[in-house]
């Protein structure tokens, strides 16, 4: 079975933590790949409050998500407080792809690295839109050590 290669930036532009509760864990004992979705999500809406924006306004519009990959790289568990970590990529026209790293600061571990397609779009008229500047502004690279929110 061919396996899916996510390379990731070498830095991140925001990281925030938060812990793996009760209700993200499975039937295996571990972090679904479902609660991995909705971290990447509260990274992602952390990241846009960092720049005075949201996913329902990004400077005149909205964004909504094209695609995910999520790839498993170990087990987190109840308890473990993450690391996450996003940086824009191959920012366009009308959208980029955000990648995500988590990891556990106790040892250091990655427990999975994650891609998201978002494209700027217009709820009102159903259909996707330029990206506006504002947006444009927070994806650009920044050389800037990642900035960390504690959960909460």
């Amino acid at each position: 079975m061919a396996r899916i290669k996510l390379d990731l930036p070498e830095q991140f532009a925001f990281a925030t933590e938060l812990p793996v509760r009760i209700t993200d864990i499975n039937y295996g004992q571990h972090l679904g790949n479902d609660a991995v979705l909705a971290f990447l999500h509260e990274t992602r809406v952390r990241f846009l409050q960092s720049h005075g924006l949201s996913e329902v306004d990004v400077g005149g519009c909205g964004l909504i998500m094209t695609d995910a990959v999520i790839v498993f790289k170990a087990q987190a568990r109840q308890g473990d407080l993450l690391r996450c970590e996003i940086a824009a990529q191959d920012v366009g026209a009308l959208g980029c792809d955000f990648v995500y790293r988590l990891t556990r600061p106790a040892d250091g571990v990655e427990i999975a690295r994650a891609k998201t397609g978002i494209v700027c779009f217009d709820y009102a008229r159903g259909r996707p839109v330029r990206a506006p500047e504002p947006f444009l502004r927070a994806c650009a690279p920044s050389a800037a050590a990642p900035e960390v929110r504690p959960c909460g």
